[in-house]
């Protein structure tokens, strides 16, 4: 079983949704939060399950529509870990880094 590390950006990134979410009145706000990460630890058992992106990175697709988000990680073989990056909403351009958005990830 991989080994799954959050990069302390993502922690932002659960910070942003969750404004959003509530900036919008989406009733339990919480609720999508847990599925995100329901759906990251999927990669416990299936690390390479997401698309592959640019540099070695991957996107795991996560629900769909407005209920949509993307995690960006990468998975290192040699110390069976994944490492997640970011998450976004798949109505996003970009991942959020470093407080400037990027069009590709």
């Amino acid at each position: 079983m991989s080994r799954i590390e959050l990069a302390s950006e993502v922690w932002d990134d659960f910070d942003r949704i969750l404004d959003h979410l509530a900036q919008y009145k989406v009733e339990n706000p919480g609720a999508r939060i847990r599925e995100i990460i329901e759906a990251i630890n999927v990669l416990e058992h299936s690390p390479m399950l997401g698309r592959p992106v640019n540099n070695d990175k991957r996107e795991l697709v996560i629900g769909h529509r407005s209920h949509g988000f993307v995690a960006l990680y990468r998975y290192i073989v040699e110390v069976d870990t994944v490492f997640v990056l970011a998450v976004r909403s798949q109505r996003e351009a970009g991942y959020v880094e470093a407080g400037r958005k990027e069009g590709k990830p």
